[in-house]
């Protein structure tokens, strides 16, 4: 072979290998796309749900995520389509969700005009005492892959609060003993009181009601 035929197989090969990796790297792109597409169809831009029955996941734990959709997956958790959905996904595909999902902004959705500020200045009371533990700074961050309840949609809330009162979602272990102890005055009213307050919480105002609002009232 000549030098200027060697030269030009230098070249060509060249080519190909950095076309073969701007393909992977496409295909790569291609298939996380499609895979938290499915999702983003229904819980919104990446990941912040428009509503309003839908959670937002953005932001949510990545251990937590695959935790919840292994459940879905082996019909551990009710549901109306995730766990059908869940079924067309092996691990891999959840891990791959759950990192994307973790990198994204929790985007809230204005809900003030739709709850009661009395009923949320209440519930502000009952999250301090039974819920910050778990899920700080009134829920907007969380510990040991607690979820994110500061902002979610009232009815997705009242949905996996009924879950619970009905004994057809598990939880934590931590949470069944503070739960227990909630439920047991006035339990299923306090239940109402912490959605309200929960939906009443944006970016713009984050400790809404007001560290300032009167703590006192009888929940």
């Amino acid at each position: 072979m000549t030098y200027k035929t060697t030269k030009y197989a230098v070249l060509l090969a060249s080519g190909l290998m950095i076309n073969t990796a701007t393909w992977a790297d496409e295909s790569a792109d291609w298939s996380l796309s499609m895979l938290v597409g499915n999702c983003i169809a229904c819980h919104g831009p990446e990941g912040s749900s428009v509503g309003p029955a839908t959670p937002t996941i953005a932001e949510m734990d990545e251990e937590t995520f695959v935790e919840i959709m292994e459940a879905y997956k082996k019909d551990e958790f009710p549901s109306t389509i995730m766990g059908r959905i869940a079924r067309g996904y092996d691990k891999n595909d959840f891990e791959a969700m759950a990192k994307y999902f973790a990198k994204q902004t929790f985007v809230r959705h204005e809900q003030i005009s739709k709850v009661d500020k009395k009923k949320a200045k209440k519930g502000k009371k009952i999250h301090k005492k039974f819920c910050e533990k778990c899920h700080e700074d009134y829920g907007f961050t969380v510990d040991d892959g607690a979820t994110i309840l500061a902002g979610q949609w009232m009815p997705y809330l009242q949905y996996t609060f009924a879950d619970y009162v009905a004994g057809t979602r598990d939880m934590p272990k931590g949470m069944k003993k503070r739960w227990k102890k909630m439920m047991k005055r006035k339990g299923e009213k306090r239940i109402e009181l912490i959605t309200y307050f929960y939906a009443t919480l944006t970016d713009d105002s984050p400790l809404k009601p007001e560290k300032s609002d009167d703590d006192s009232s009888s929940d």
